[in-house]
């Protein structure tokens, strides 16, 4: 059975690049791997649900989500506050 969301990454390595997917079936688990190959810098090759490239306002909108999550996690261990402060705070995802 095909999972429903997969995650195609590269990592770059000694000039070239190394292809890797990932695979869940729980959209947020798929944001939260999203944030963190955001954080690693790992370059994101294409975002699939049910075996079909999510169009690119749909995979902006769950980088855009991951983004928020990397925002919150660096925003917590800089002020040394939970995530639910974060988001009252600044509006950060939760």
């Amino acid at each position: 059975m095909i999972a429903k969301y997969k995650i195609e990454y590269g990592i770059k390595f000694h000039g070239h690049t190394q292809n890797h997917d990932y695979h869940t079936d729980d959209p947020v688990t798929c944001e939260q791997f999203l944030s963190e190959l955001l954080e690693r810098g790992f370059q994101i090759g294409g975002i699939y649900h049910d075996g079909v490239e999510l169009p690119k306002n749909e995979s902006d909108k769950m980088i855009k989500t991951a983004a928020g999550i990397l925002a919150t996690r660096h925003l917590c261990a800089a002020l040394g506050i939970d995530t639910v402060e974060a988001n009252h705070r600044f509006g950060s995802p939760a």
